[in-house]
């Protein structure tokens, strides 16, 4: 005796597959979404944000040690003065620990600004504040020097992105400030020998310039 089989039609129609890695990372546009990322405040700093002054220049100096970089001068109280003047953007986590800092210096009477500085603990890297900050400090530039031509000079492919995002362009040495001062301050890098051998016209460091009238 036979028995009649009925052909069901597969074609067209959506099935729910079991998930056979239910905990791995969500890619959305290739980028890994963080499941916990912490809440930060980002501001203007103030006087009461100098007790932090020691930590941002330890952490400063052991990330340039790591990455084999150099790094220019920044004195415990050049970083204290831009604190107190209200130059700086300071970042916190919710529960009121040191997150990420970045400052600004203006040359030759405020026709140049300089973003520096920017630097974010190692343990919230990789979170998008750094981002954040560059944005800030950059909105600081702009509001307290809105004429000025703002600057950035970085050995760092994130940060060259960023100032990219905000409008700079890669430029000479040549356009950047003439000021004595800023490149002083070269002196305390490594990669000072390899600036002053080229005359001050290039050096490891990318040129970057926001230029306000273009």
């Amino acid at each position: 005796m036979k028995t009649l089989q009925r052909t069901i039609e597969f074609t067209g129609k959506d099935f729910v597959m079991p998930d056979p890695f239910p905990n791995k990372p969500v890619l959305v546009n290739d980028s890994l979404i963080e499941e916990s990322i912490p809440n930060f405040t980002v501001e203007i700093a103030n006087s009461k944000h100098v007790f932090w002054v020691k930590e941002i220049c330890d952490v400063t100096l052991s990330s340039a040690i790591a990455r084999g970089t150099g790094i220019s001068g920044r004195s415990p109280e050049l970083l204290e003065s831009k604190i107190r003047k209200g130059e700086a953007i300071i970042a916190f986590t919710s529960e009121g620990k040191w997150a990420g800092f970045s400052f600004i210096s203006s040359w030759e009477n405020g026709q140049y600004v300089s973003n520096s500085g920017l630097i974010v603990a190692p343990e919230f890297r990789h979170t998008g504040l750094a981002k954040t900050i560059k944005r800030k400090i950059f909105e600081l530039s702009r509001q307290k020097y809105p004429d000025a031509k703002i600057f950035s000079l970085t050995t760092g492919l994130a940060v060259m992105k960023m100032n990219h995002e905000l409008g700079f362009e890669p430029v000479t040495y040549s356009e950047l400030t003439s000021d004595e001062v800023f490149w002083e301050n070269c002196k305390s890098c490594v990669n000072c020998p390899i600036l002053m051998s080229k005359e001050r016209k290039n050096c490891l460091c990318t040129a970057m310039l926001y230029d306000p009238k273009h």
